[in-house]
């Protein structure tokens, strides 16, 4: 390497305060005499023969050494923007402490690190990280800029203050983490960090989690309303099962005249329903006319969760579709079971979750628990206590032992296919349909002090009988994804007594961890995964108006205990 010489003093600002700037600003003046195309020539020189150096300078130093941070003024008057990073630090410290005793397989907080760490690279490629010789170094375009010494491997906050420092210092040197801004960096870090684990955990940001946790919870205090229009008059055409107005005389039909005295004619719908929005708890008065007749009612409003229910009655039987589930399903399920069974006639229930993408394992739970006796719903194991849940359901079948049939197919996951499984293990009820996603792992929600949420998988499900959702999902007892040909030929066979189905529903419950893929594609293919189709709901009217085809369906569930306990 060439030694540079040159006797020019470079005159700079130091990193020890504002005392050094006064210095530099007095030697600038002493040079107030000579000529200025003289100074820039000298500028010009220096900065040339700087240049020439610096290029025979290592990428990387022999002996890596810490590196002092850059002069805040010099950093920040360039961009006139940095993190913040007392908010960084305290995220990434959260979140680590969060992750390390939840995730389903065990891994060290230098795991979690360097994976989000190599995330840097995916903002900017000419960052990246390296750990030689007991350090992290952090270089950009091939030059090492920042060596820390490594933390112990399960050093919580060693881990975050070095996180923070190479965030910190990454942001001074890229201008493209600098135009993705500080929410996106923290994304950057966590998406390649949960690229490492499984496909559902994640990090959702400040904005995206409150509007999740609205959704979750129902969010600002409303009436339950849903408004439309009738020939120029605002009318309510939904009376949310969740929402304070269900109890009352409110319902779908009647005309909107008046809400806190504030007249709805010549009103936009949207004026109208943003009227019946307010704090928590906050009382409405809503004038209503029906026949003529107008009366008021007054109720507090309060966060309502989305209605997830949705009823009506197809001959003598009852469709009960359940789109989600929310922090109220179970109730608005229990409200309708109980309008349901009192319909006159009624011989049979369709529980549709076709489509349904899960939601609240509780409420799928608690759901089942209407419709059985007692029995396992599911089972969940991880390596957190508390994710170890044996979930058993006692004295509650709100339909008597009433016939049901369960509408599934391949968007059907998670929660929707811990209930299907519930009712099909416990012979409650018949499947129909093609084999559902296969989602059977939890996950868990950790709020961090931005505001942001991590969804941790912590636990997988196993329905009552042993076998794992995850991958394998819901194999059906009459299959629809076949054809319509081989629909009818199934119900044909059922109609005499045997089950087509009986050989794949049988496999599905042997199977056991550690899962053997190949075996559960091979199961998975009698019945490939499709989108439902109004053929599911004609089969599912059959096997309810014939209770030959209905039990033989019934009995292809193997009884408790006789699947083995391991091997798959």
């Amino acid at each position: 390497m060439k030694r540079c010489r040159f006797p020019v003093i470079i005159l700079r600002p130091q990193s020890r305060g504002r005392e050094n700037m006064g210095m530099w600003r007095r030697r600038i003046s002493t040079l107030g005499h000579i000529p200025r195309d003289t100074i820039v020539l000298l500028l010009v020189i220096v900065r040339l023969t700087t240049a020439a150096c610096a290029d025979d300078m290592p990428t990387t130093p022999r002996t890596p050494t810490p590196q002092p941070p850059m002069h805040e003024d010099s950093m920040d008057t360039i961009e006139g923007t940095s993190m913040d990073l007392g908010v960084i630090s305290s995220v990434i410290q959260a979140s680590l402490s969060f992750l390390q005793p939840r995730t389903l397989d065990s891994h060290e907080i230098r795991d979690f690190a360097l994976w989000g760490l190599n995330g840097l690279s995916a903002l900017d490629p000419s960052l990246s990280i390296e750990e030689q010789h007991g350090f992290l170094q952090l270089a950009a375009t091939q030059k090492t800029v920042l060596a820390l010494p490594v933390p112990t491997a399960d050093d919580v906050p060693g881990w975050s203050a070095a996180i923070t420092r190479i965030l910190d210092v990454a942001w001074h040197n890229s201008p493209a983490m600098r135009s993705t801004g500080q929410d996106g960096v923290l994304q950057g870090f966590f998406d390649e960090l949960f690229n490492h684990l499984d496909p559902y955990s994640r990090y959702v940001p400040p904005g995206a989690a409150v509007s999740d946790r609205s959704t979750r919870t129902g969010g600002e205090g409303t009436a339950g309303l849903t408004l439309g229009v009738d020939h120029h008059a605002i009318i309510i055409t939904a009376v949310n099962a969740n929402g304070p107005a269900w109890p009352t005389t409110l319902a779908a039909g009647q005309i909107v005249r008046a809400i806190n005295g504030r007249p709805t004619e010549s009103r936009s719908l949207e004026t109208v329903t943003s009227w019946l929005n307010g704090p928590n708890g906050s009382l409405v008065r809503i004038m209503v006319e029906s026949k003529g007749r107008r009366s008021t009612v007054t109720l507090h409003r309060a966060s309502t969760p989305p209605e997830t229910v949705f009823a009506y009655t197809s001959g003598k039987h009852v469709v009960l579709h359940i789109t989600a589930f929310s922090a109220n399903t179970a109730e608005e399920m229990s409200q309708y079971l109980d309008e349901a069974m009192n319909v006159p006639g009624i011989s049979g229930l369709i529980i549709d979750l076709r489509g349904n993408r899960g939601g609240v394992l509780q409420q799928a739970v608690t759901t089942s628990a209407l419709m059985l006796d007692h029995g396992v719903a599911a089972i969940t194991q991880g390596r957190d206590p508390q994710a170890n849940h044996v979930w058993a359901v006692q004295g509650g079948d709100m339909t008597n032992g009433l016939p049901i049939i369960i509408l599934v197919d391949g968007r059907t996951a998670s929660a929707a296919e811990i209930l299907a499984a519930a009712l099909a293990d416990q012979k409650r009820g018949v499947v129909i349909g093609s084999a559902t996603l296969g989602k059977g792992l939890v996950q868990t929600i950790g709020q961090m002090p931005n505001g942001a949420e991590l969804f941790v998988t912590w636990s997988r499900v196993l329905a009552p009988l042993g076998w794992p959702l995850q991958g394998l999902g819901v194999m059906p007892q009459v299959c629809t994804s076949l054809g319509e040909s081989e629909l009818e030929r199934q119900l044909q066979d059922l109609a005499e007594g045997s089950a087509d189905s009986r050989e794949w529903i049988a496999a599905a419950r042997q199977i056991r961890y550690p899962v053997d893929l190949a075996r559960i594609l091979t199961i998975r293919k009698a019945c490939p995964a499709a989108i439902g189709t109004d053929g599911d709901l004609d089969a599912a009217h059959s096997l309810l108006d014939n209770p030959v085809e209905y039990h033989a369906a019934l009995a292809t569930i193997p009884e408790e205990g006789a699947t083995p306990a391991g091997g798959g």
